[in-house]
């Protein structure tokens, strides 16, 4: 965790013997010393013709769509850049981060050297645990001296997902402006959240910088703005490192797939309009050409992939294009690291033939009548990026709109595309929405300004649209935005398509935050009987939640983990979906065949440990995208 402007933090590495670091604000105990008079090259190092590989500046930020081997390509590149001697901090954004179990050790939110790799060292950014310091932080001092109901009421309104963002993002910047860290590690390589998350953290920068600016007086989530002076400073330090094309540069990492793409072309242009115009493209997981061979399903995937890189969106075309192969094992421990960026390496050993009968498993339409038999009510479709939560949930929308039932789809993903996954729609009972972060808080701030604004006077309205300028007026606005939709659950369906884990997980704090302030206010006005969103969520009979995940080692574990956090919360998940399954999908293929063999023990799993209700859903030839695919996808037809 890197130390807030006015405390000093202890981050430990883990050695048995530490030599002590003393840096300004920062207290770093690390398992070995380090000579920084002189830096050993890269020259050593063989790129394999990977060109966001060569002369890497400082920072380095992996971002794009969830689940296109983000987290993969920043651990392999961290492992690279240590073995040729440059001393190097691996950093995940990701509040839902997978790091620990790419390395399979305990990381958190400290600076832990890695074991099995001299010269590196990761951190995962913790929102929770950065959230309760800066909870502790402003409130330590007034305990004993205020009311204890006064504390409490303090301590409620640092309870919400704005006070985890801003906790976050002030770690973050903290990380491109310690002039100690920097003379520490050679290049920070950050693993960010999926795209919609990054784009917010990224943007966060300018956006407190120019509220801080313009702010004079008054009081923000981070706490008196008198003082801050400091705080203001990081921040246009980091606006200045991450505009720097010397010092920083953007990896795009995509799938080849059409979509996939088009939403890389997006992030591009959002970037570039932040300042951040270095940026390398890197196209993940392409199956090799051979690999088509007799295989209808390989031959499928190789035409579908070809076509996607011949159509690359003209956004892209001018930037320099890494293509890297998909890998027949799971990107998990060292052997996988170096393998996936040496084509020489031998990677992991294979997985033992799995042989003999498996059990059968549902598939889609399974889940779809037990749903369609309530009649109405919420469904949730939860999971990491990159799993197919879009897909999935207009394909469950779509099944029952079919049967003439009235459905409402909608996302909370920041980068999802529901219209592009419909491609036209065609069906009466089905209307699409998505909750556009931007639009709703400029809605929020309209609606406040006509109402409370009204009868302010000139002083008092200019404080009030100061008020409204901090970026926490988003997290207020989503939320009553998401509260308003799942309302309509009482009269229909609605299908609600998620963003990625750690940001539905900061939504539902949100959500938390105001069941506890409504159930107070209520309590205190003698009110019994009342229902808030958080009561909908947690009630079966109204909301069903399904989580999605692929039979992989990493979606595995952190499905589960999101199960656990969401039974913490009181919501029980209802069931689970296994989604592009090639062990489901029988290939011929050696490659596809090799991880089919790796897919089983999830698929176990998930059957015997997690689930209370399971489909599986074959990995399929064609992208399904459109209403009739989407038909076919949920029938159970590839």
């Amino acid at each position: 965790m890197v130390a807030a402007a006015d405390s000093a933090l202890l981050f430990s590495v883990g050695a048995a013997e530490a030599a002590n670091w003393r840096f300004d604000g920062l207290a770093v105990v690390c398992g070995c010393r380090r000579s920084y008079k002189s830096r050993p090259t890269l020259s050593r190092l063989v790129n394999h013709g990977m060109k966001f590989l060569d002369t890497p500046p400082r920072f380095l930020f992996f971002t794009g769509k969830g689940g296109v081997g983000k987290t993969s390509l920043a651990c392999a590149t961290a492992v690279r850049f240590a073995q040729a001697g440059r001393t190097v901090l691996l950093v995940s954004t990701d509040p839902a981060s997978n790091v620990a179990q790419v390395f399979g050790q305990a990381i958190g939110n400290a600076l832990t050297a890695i074991a099995e790799v001299p010269n590196l060292t990761a951190l995962e950014i913790d929102p929770e645990a950065a959230a309760q310091a800066y909870r502790d932080r402003i409130v330590g001092p007034v305990r004993g001296v205020l009311p204890d109901d006064v504390v409490r009421g303090i301590e409620e309104q640092l309870s919400g997902a704005c006070t985890t963002e801003i906790a976050a993002f002030d770690e973050f910047t903290g990380l491109l402006t310690d002039g100690e860290l920097m003379r520490a590690f050679d290049h920070i390589v950050f693993d960010t959240a999926p795209t919609g998350h990054t784009i917010r953290l990224l943007q966060l920068p300018s956006a407190w910088t120019g509220f801080l600016d313009n702010s004079d007086t008054g009081a923000s989530c981070l706490g008196p703005l008198a003082g801050l002076d400091k705080q203001r400073e990081q921040y246009r330090a980091a606006v200045a490192a991450l505009a720097d094309a010397e010092r920083t540069r953007l990896v795009l990492v995509a799938r080849a797939q059409a979509s996939t793409l088009r939403e890389v072309a997006r992030t591009h242009d959002e970037l570039a309009a932040l300042g951040l115009t270095r940026q390398h493209l890197v196209i993940n997981g392409v199956l090799p050409g051979d690999e088509a061979g007799n295989d209808a399903l390989a031959a499928a995937i190789v035409r579908r992939e070809s076509a996607a890189l011949a159509g690359l969106p003209a956004e892209l075309a001018g930037l320099p294009v890494d293509r890297v192969p998909l890998m027949p094992f799971n990107l998990v421990g060292l052997p996988a690291l170096k393998a996936l960026l040496d084509p020489g390496a031998s990677g992991p050993q294979d997985a033992s033939d799995v042989a003999g009968a498996h059990p059968a498993l549902p598939g889609l339409a399974a889940l779809v009548d037990q749903i369609a038999a309530d009649g109405h009510g919420l469904v949730m479709l939860m999971g990491k990026g990159g799993v197919g939560k879009t897909t999935l949930a207009a394909a469950v929308a779509v099944d029952l709109a079919r049967r003439g039932l009235p459905v409402h789809l909608t996302t909370s993903d920041p980068a999802a595309h529901l219209a592009e996954t419909l491609e036209g729609g065609g069906l009466a009972a089905l209307t699409v929405s998505r909750i556009d972060p931007h639009a709703e808080t400029e809605r929020y701030r309209a609606h406040v300004l006509e109402t409370k604004g009204r009868d302010l006077d000139a002083q008092g309205r200019a404080l009030l649209e100061e008020d409204l300028r901090s970026p926490c007026t988003e997290e207020i606005a989503v939320f009553q935005a998401f509260s308003r939709i799942i309302r309509e659950a009482g009269k229909k369906f609605v299908v609600m398509d998620t963003a990625p884990t750690g940001h539905t997980l900061l939504l539902l704090d949100a959500t938390g935050a105001y069941h506890r302030e409504m159930a107070r206010h209520m309590q205190k006005s003698g009110i019994h009987h009342y229902t808030t969103p958080m009561m909908q969520l947690q009630d079966p009979a109204q909301t069903k939640v399904l989580i999605v995940t692929l039979a992989e080692t990493t979606p595995v574990l952190e499905a589960a983990r999101l199960q656990d956090d969401l039974r913490r919360a009181g919501i029980a998940p209802w069931g689970w979906i296994i989604n592009n399954s090639v062990a489901a999908a029988h290939t011929a293929s050696p490659l596809l065949a090799r991880r089919a063999a790796r897919e089983w023990p999830q698929i176990e799993a998930v059957r015997e440990q997690h689930a209370r209700r399971v489909a599986l859903l074959p990995l399929q030839a064609e992208e399904p995208v459109g209403v009739a695919r989407l038909q076919a996808l949920a029938a159970g037809q590839s």
